[in-house]
């Protein structure tokens, strides 16, 4: 039966209670997700009106933009007053974008995760350490089925949580062909980070090995990702201690519509993160025909295929060889920028909307 068929006397309700005005991570996942299921003629809730779909209204102080608070207030909102609206429209399931549900409570959910590093990088009196030791595991416990974005995040929610295999369904993220993507432009001298400054990014390594290449006065690194008081001090005091502050831009929060230029021109994304469940820069960085060095462990190598170069993020020596390696060999940045843009195709956002409709037609 199409799947068109088989959910048009059901009740779908998603949950984008979590999307923001800046949305990153798992707010960009929801964002582009939610189009792709319009066939399951869903409800939303959510803040902000979609065109063409049902919604409804929730709070707005539920998302990241209200910092700690914001969190809370979604999680006692979900907790006590989604289970009612789940019964006021008659709802036979919540998809949930991310790994939170009631529980407890006679709602039906199927929730996606993303991946565990609050726990393989835990901070004993963090609240994320808190909420993946005790909140995340009941959720994932009590959901129909659970969607992660890799196989690696897969492994780690049997590993850590001890839930079957038979229960998970890995789906990959993707990319927006139509705002990713070449555009001919001449590249620059800058080398691209893009993503938080958060300890396990492994930002602290990147910078001494941009300032181990032999000729980095003929470069600059910039770091593309929101600022953050606990990290971005340290960072600042390492770039300064080693005299390269003229090298380094710090450029806090890009706009979504100035990515694309801004990946398209550098002359290498690297991503040398200690960890990721997906690590959706690289894939955008290979659409947009940019080379890309990222790590060899987690997720990365799922995401890069072939199409990268593969360093030790602990190894400061091989980030700076293969930077090094980028700067000084053209043959070997257009390989990889056509390899990167091959490669990529493999990853759409219909493909993935189409992978995340057949589980949840699974259990409407």
């Amino acid at each position: 039966m199409d799947i068109v068929d088989n959910v048009s006397s059901n009740q779908l309700i998603i949950n984008l209670s979590i999307l923001l005005s800046q949305p990153t991570g798992i707010g960009n996942y929801a964002q582009n997700l939610f189009p792709s299921l319009k066939s399951f003629q869903p409800t939303l809730l959510a803040a902000h009106k979609y065109p063409d779909f049902d919604c409804y209204p929730v709070p707005s102080n539920l998302t990241p933009d209200h910092g700690t608070k914001g969190h809370f207030n979604r999680l006692l909102w979900t907790q006590f007053q989604l289970p009612q609206i789940y019964k006021n429209l008659k709802s036979s399931l919540l998809f949930s974008p991310l790994p939170e549900a009631p529980l407890y409570s006679n709602c039906r959910f199927i929730v996606t995760s993303f991946d565990m590093i609050p726990l393989r990088f835990a901070k004993r009196f963090s609240p994320l350490t808190l909420y993946h030791r005790y909140y995340t595991p009941q959720v994932l416990k009590q959901a129909q089925h659970i969607i992660c974005i890799s196989q690696t995040t897969a492994e780690d929610i049997t590993h850590f949580y001890q839930i079957p295999a038979s229960k998970i369904t890995p789906i990959p993220l993707a990319h927006d062909r139509t705002h990713f993507h070449h555009l001919n432009l001449p590249t620059s001298n800058y080398f691209l980070y893009i993503g938080r400054q958060d300890p396990y990014k492994n930002i602290q390594r990147l910078i001494s090995a941009f300032a181990a290449l032999s000729n980095y006065k003929d470069y600059e690194l910039w770091l593309a990702g929101p600022s953050d008081r606990r990290y971005t001090p340290i960072l600042k005091a390492q770039v300064e201690q080693l005299g390269i502050t003229n090298q380094v831009k710090f450029l806090d929060y890009i706009p979504y519509s100035e990515l694309p230029k801004i990946i398209n021109q550098a002359i290498a994304l690297v991503f040398p993160s200690l960890w990721e469940g997906f690590g959706l820069p690289v894939l955008e960085a290979m659409a947009c025909g940019t080379p890309v060095i990222t790590s060899n462990i987690s997720s990365l190598p799922e995401v890069a295929g072939d199409a990268a170069i593969l360093i030790n993020p602990y190894n400061t020596g091989e980030i700076t060889e293969a930077m090094q390696a980028i700067a000084n060999d053209s043959v070997l940045r257009s390989r990889l920028s056509s390899q990167g843009i091959a490669h990529s195709q493999q990853f759409s956002w219909e493909k993935t909307g189409k992978a995340t409709g057949e589980v949840l037609s699974r259990y409407l």
